[in-house]
């Protein structure tokens, strides 16, 4: 059995597109909600060149020992393009091969990560779509770490939805983050050392927290940025454009103009009037539940918990979910879960109080 509370609210949200984006196709995301606040063609798929690198650093960093020293070997003599010029017989720590890879999108790097990821590239790649399969990136294959089109012509596939699926997934992680918004960054190997400077113009902007160029002949420039404005984090992917740098300061601005955040449920002061199925346990969230809304069309947005009769439960399970909805669109679920038997007097009067009195 279930029960379900509706609670309504009245906002305004922007459905509307912004205008004179150069690229083939562009989505601005949402990365704690995944709701797309603008874009245009966002599920085409299109070669995505060296944004690929951004699922090689999170596979890496998920999978393997960063500090691990990492011999160079042949194999990145395949590593056509941009490098970060290691060499053959070099030893250099796995993290500082990763920071190689994202600020100076070295191929010979990526070349490399995947190899003592996975031992050869075919195994990576697998690994690489797993991964995308299980983040619900429907519109991408991955033939290689690097983004480089293959000798076939084939080359990685997504869209501009995929990417920031991926981006928002990958920024969930600390190690991630850290390397996503390095400026700058020294390496030293047992025959050298390295300095590198982040591709990333955008990030001598203080609101930018990082991100990630790309470019082929066929696919053109591709770009992922993340940023962080008015307490909302946001991420823009641009496909196959050629004024990609300001088409993101562009898109961050309207965001910036239109959009703002707004708590909707606090997991510090999460309670469900009328909880009859578990009247004497506490019910809560893990995290707070934010919503980027806009003022100008008037619309309904809903909150709907459905919690699931268990006659048989285990402290900290999930029994049910807090859903966000516009209108009869869902845009967010947030998991309800349990403590057994943790109710307290306090927890009931004000229950009471909030009941009588709102």
């Amino acid at each position: 059995m279930k029960i379900l509370i509706v609670i309504m609210f009245s906002f305004f949200i922007l459905m509307s597109n912004a205008s004179a984006i150069g690229a083939s196709s562009y989505v601005v995301m949402d990365s704690d909600s995944k709701t797309v606040l603008l874009g245009e063609s966002i599920h085409d798929q299109r070669l995505i060149a060296s944004i690929s690198k951004i699922m090689t650093c999170i596979i890496a960093i998920e999978n393997a020992n960063l500090n691990q020293i990492v011999e160079v070997d042949k194999s990145i003599l395949k590593g056509i393009g941009s490098s970060i010029y290691i060499e053959i017989g070099e030893k250099i720590t796995l993290k500082d091969l990763l920071y190689g890879m994202m600020l100076r999108s070295g191929n010979d790097a990526a070349i490399l990560i995947a190899n003592v990821v996975s031992g050869d590239m075919v195994k990576f790649s697998q690994l690489m779509n797993e991964y995308a399969q299980k983040i619900g990136m429907k519109n991408t294959f991955f033939y290689n770490s690097h983004g480089l089109e293959e000798p076939s012509g084939q080359g990685n596939t997504s869209s501009a939805y995929d990417m920031a699926l991926l981006t928002s997934y990958a920024m969930k992680n600390k190690t991630f983050r850290e390397i996503f918004k390095t400026k700058n960054y020294s390496a030293k190997s047992d025959k050298k050392t390295y300095t590198w400077q982040n591709k990333n113009r955008l990030l001598k902007y203080d609101y930018i927290t990082g991100g990630k160029t790309g470019y082929t002949q066929k696919a053109k420039r591709t770009l992922v940025t993340t940023a962080t404005i008015n307490e909302m984090n946001l991420i823009v992917v641009t496909l196959n454009d050629g004024n990609d740098w300001q088409d993101h300061l562009d898109l961050y601005e309207k965001i910036k103009n239109t959009y703002k955040s707004i708590k909707i449920i606090s997991k510090d002061d999460f309670e469900i009037i009328d909880d009859v199925i578990y009247a004497k346990d506490t019910l809560y969230i893990q995290n707070d539940v934010k919503i980027l809304l806009k003022n100008e069309d008037t619309n309904f947005l809903k909150i709907k918990y459905f919690l699931t009769k268990k006659n048989n439960y285990q402290n900290n399970e999930k029994i049910g979910s807090a859903n966000i909805y516009l209108k009869e669109h869902l845009l967010y679920t947030e998991p309800i879960y349990i403590k057994k038997g943790q109710k307290t007097a306090q927890n009931f009067w004000g229950k009471l109080i909030k009941k009588l009195f709102g």
